[in-house]
């Protein structure tokens, strides 16, 4: 099983143009200098690290805080996402150590999911600072599955299920079999505790309330943090400005209907005031979210149209609808992302009734329900 980012299609079809859909940056085109922070709300730093893949970047977020220690209150810091385990990261990070804290501890880890580049150095900082890990269970207990070397997990699960839904590309299922120590290597380990976070828990950071809202879809259990005293939503990878989150079917749970939890939960983030302004876990921060879920429901129905009148015309494979979704030419390592969201969409309307599912000649393949 490969974890993936975001899907590597930009929102630039008409509608996502249209000023209805238009969404606001208050920070311009401002951005944290590599190891620094740059200040988006009270007690609130952004800061931006490179990732070596096409999305070249994650944001990571500095909650001023203050917690009840065994000698009375702490003041320092609460990390939400903490960058993939490299040395590159690491650096960057011992120069905010150095420059960025106020010669303040760090004084727990938050983190929105299990994705490689939101978990990879949680131990390391934890570990670094005597911290707490806070993360939905789900994601946890995934990410030690999946960092174990799980067989749910297993290059050779990969590649049957990929050969099952059209791939069998030798070169290709060579590429997922040389990556099953993809995950391992960019998360090495994992605290041994954390504490749990649960759809409505309120997090007190700052002497603020923070408020999580579960996700579904993109990752196992997605925690996105609301402070509505600052009107502000750490929204990670649920919602972002300028891509699509990546929303896709695996190996570990092949029947599943990812893109439906998805949109249900992006629904959710409705009862948030339009005016929020959205920290993402990748581009710079926005405001807009109304429209912005919009924009994501449009796309993804343009998505099942296309997907629906190809699979009337005559059965289609997941293999066979990914070039109809992404047009243009993919390496292997955008492939398996590519055919895990033409299979979310194929699988949200077979599990509508609108298509039915067959194997023929070893493949799945997918048509119009009579």
């Amino acid at each position: 099983m490969t974890f993936t980012l975001t899907s590597m299609l930009t929102q630039s079809d008409l509608t996502m143009n249209r000023p209805a859909y238009s969404i606001h940056y208050p920070l311009g085109e401002q951005l944290p200098a590599a190891g620094h922070t740059l200040d988006v709300a009270p007690g609130v730093r952004w800061v931006r690290m490179p990732l070596p893949f096409a999305l070249d970047h994650i944001n990571l977020w500095l909650l001023r805080d203050r917690i009840e220690g065994e000698c009375g209150p702490v003041d320092g810091w609460t990390v939400v996402d903490c960058c993939i385990a490299s040395e590159e990261a690491r650096s960057h990070w011992e120069h905010l150590f150095a420059h960025a804290l106020d010669g303040l501890p760090i004084l727990r880890v938050v983190v929105t999911h299990m994705h490689p580049d939101h978990i990879g150095l949680a131990d390391w900082l934890c570990q670094r600072w005597n911290a707490r890990l806070w993360i939905s269970a789900t994601d946890y207990y995934t990410a030690v599955a999946a960092s174990q070397g799980s067989p749910a997990f297993s290059s050779e699960a990969a590649t049957d299920f990929y050969a099952a839904h059209g791939l069998n590309d030798p070169a290709f299922l060579d590429h997922v079999r040389a990556r099953r120590r993809y995950y391992p290597t960019l998360v090495p380990s994992l605290p041994q505790q954390f504490h749990r976070l649960l759809d409505g828990d309120v997090l007190r950071i700052g002497g603020r309330a923070w408020h999580c809202h579960v996700g579904y879809g993109h990752a196992p259990e997605h925690m996105a943090l609301h402070c509505p005293e600052l009107d502000v939503l750490i929204s990670g990878d649920m919602v972002l400005p300028r891509i699509s989150t990546n929303v896709s079917v695996y190996a570990s749970e092949p029947e599943a209907d990812p893109l439906t939890l998805f949109l249900t939960s992006l629904d959710r983030l409705r009862t948030l005031p339009q005016g929020t302004l959205i920290l993402p876990s990748h581009g710079k921060p926005f405001q807009g979210l109304h429209a912005r879920i919009e924009q994501l429901h449009a796309h993804h129905a343009q998505h099942l149209a296309i997907v629906r009148t190809a699979c009337a015309q005559q059965p289609q494979s997941a293999r066979d609808i990914m070039p109809l979704l992404f047009q243009r030419p993919l390496d292997a390592h955008q492939t398996t992302f590519a055919i895990g969201e033409a299979l979310a969409h194929l699988h949200a309307l077979w599990h509508r009734g609108e298509l039915q599912r067959q194997m023929e000649d070893g493949v799945f393949r997918f048509s119009t329900t009579p």
